[in-house]
């Protein structure tokens, strides 16, 4: 192998600890404390009030930084909550052990056993009275301050990021705690949080780029899921009533600030609610996941402050684009007249957009996304980008569907869902021609789902967000990869 001086400095040291009938690499450690909890429980504490409580702890971790003063010794340990000062006294540990620390390097775990202390400098520490070597990392670890600054290096090697930097560890524990308040939500209004298949025969639930793989017992084609809606709906046929479900999907699409091809999104589908419920929905669960995990409100996102208590601004798509460019397509129109506005405003329509909803939806993404900052719900989309909504019975042009927008960011997508199986037949039959012409993104025809809506779907409300954009809010993140752990990457050639 070709050793850099450290490593192979490392890789000696390795088999000094074998000779001495260490194991370099360890066995299983009782440990029984993390330096965060040390820190909230003594870190007012004063040295004189330490010593008459006498506590003794036992904590484990990796040595970040270590010096020498004679007979005593100083390490920074990391656990997976943070850091605490570990002192080896060599009265205290003996001879042995003090060298076995000196041979110690960063990056080694190690297990101590000890009292709490504070420092003539009054810093919190574990005094060692017992010391253990758990692991010896045959690498050194990224220099404090030159080290682990390529973001692309950091997502691809995130166990060194997560090492290295606070606050990755920080939203990697947070991640978590936001998906338990959205459970805790969802379950306190009633809802049952139910698995659906992720391999799934017929593509559908989303206009989306699928991922294919091939079932060999089958001798057939299926396809990742690009959304969990068309299962869970049939579980409301079948009088479930409420339920969510909160998984990955994947879409074969590109990858950006904001997108990854496999990410997680919660959906809920609620019988005898609409539109109006899936909004009253959506303001509860933001503000009660904020006040659960982070006892606040507002987050600073993309530059500004936003404010995630209800209620939420509704603005009409129709009424966004008149608004923002003064074209008005509340006026009856026909295609060709669409296709004339949007040349006249540089908006590009591709073939399988050839028609007034699709083009209405295009001047929205170009001209009006932009504008919105505080939370918004954008809300009337066209039928035409909408398969599975209800019509507006007022306007059947356009349906009972809102996004929720915040600083230009989609966040979720809810619907009245359409529950007439003859409608919906049809709109599966216009996707299908869509896909003809050219339309990757077109769902296909399902015809069990149309079965299932012929035994009768209640009037239902549904929703469905990506939990990795709501983390990205409240972490102050502008890039979905600071939320995912393992983001996909390019290979490193390209």
């Amino acid at each position: 192998m070709d050793l850099s001086d450290q490593e192979a400095a490392r890789r000696q040291k390795m088999e000094q600890l074998r000779a001495q009938g260490i194991d370099p690499f360890g066995q299983a450690y009782d440990q029984t404390d993390h330096a965060a909890d040390l820190r909230a429980k003594y870190g007012d504490d004063s040295a004189e009030d330490l010593v008459k409580e006498d506590v003794h702890v036992s904590i484990a971790g990796r040595i970040m930084t270590k010096r020498r003063m004679g007979k005593l010794g100083f390490v920074t340990l990391l656990d997976r909550s943070g850091r605490i000062q570990v002192v080896i006294n060599q009265r205290i540990v003996g001879d042995a052990v003090y060298e076995l620390f000196k041979s110690a390097d960063l990056g080694d775990i190690i297990g101590v056993k000890g009292v709490v202390i504070k420092t003539q400098t009054g810093e919190l520490s574990v005094e060692a009275h017992d010391y253990t070597h758990l692991c010896k990392a045959l690498r050194p670890l990224p220099e404090k301050f030159h080290g682990l600054q390529d973001k692309e290096e950091r997502y691809r090697r995130r166990y060194l990021d997560l090492i290295m930097n606070d606050r990755s560890r920080e939203i990697a524990m947070l991640r978590p705690r936001i998906i338990r308040a959205i459970q805790h939500y969802m379950d306190s209004q009633g809802y049952i949080e139910v698995e659906t298949p992720v391999l799934q025969p017929i593509l559908g639930g989303a206009n989306a780029r699928p991922f294919v793989t091939h079932h060999n017992a089958l001798d057939k084609d299926f396809y990742l899921r690009i959304a969990t809606e068309l299962p869970l709906k049939r579980l409301v046929v079948g009088d479930l009533e409420r339920v969510y479900e909160i998984g990955r999907v994947f879409r074969n699409e590109g990858m950006d600030l904001k997108h990854n091809p496999e990410f997680t999104t919660m959906e809920a589908y609620c019988a005898y609610s609409d539109l109006e419920g899936m909004m009253k929905l959506n303001e509860g669960l933001f503000e009660s996941v904020a006040n659960e995990v982070f006892h606040r409100t507002t987050f600073e996102f993309m530059g500004k402050t936003v404010n995630l208590a209800g209620p939420y601004k509704r603005w009409n798509m129709v009424d966004a684009v008149k608004e923002v460019t003064g074209v008005d397509f509340w006026q009856p129109m026909s295609v060709e007249d669409a296709l004339k506005l949007a040349k006249e405003h540089n908006v590009e329509v591709a073939p399988h957009q050839h028609t007034v909803g699709n083009i209405i939806s295009l001047f929205f993404d170009q001209f009006c996304e932009d504008k919105i900052e505080q939370p918004t719900f954008v809300w009337g989309h066209p039928i035409e980008i909408s398969p599975l909504a209800k019509k507006n019975p007022k306007d059947p042009r356009f349906t009972q569907r809102f996004e929720l927008e915040i600083m230009g960011v989609e966040f979720d997508n809810a619907f009245s869902e359409l529950n007439d199986p003859i409608d919906q037949r049809k709109r599966f039959e216009d996707q299908l021609k869509a896909k003809a012409m050219g339309d990757e993104e077109a769902a296909e025809m399902d015809e069990d789902y149309v079965e299932a809506l012929e035994y009768g779907l209640a009037p239902t409300g549904g929703i469905g967000f990506g939990i990795d954009r709501l983390v990205m809010l409240l972490c102050g993140c502008d890039s979905i990869r600071d939320v995912l752990l393992f983001p996909t990457m390019k290979p490193r050639s390209e």
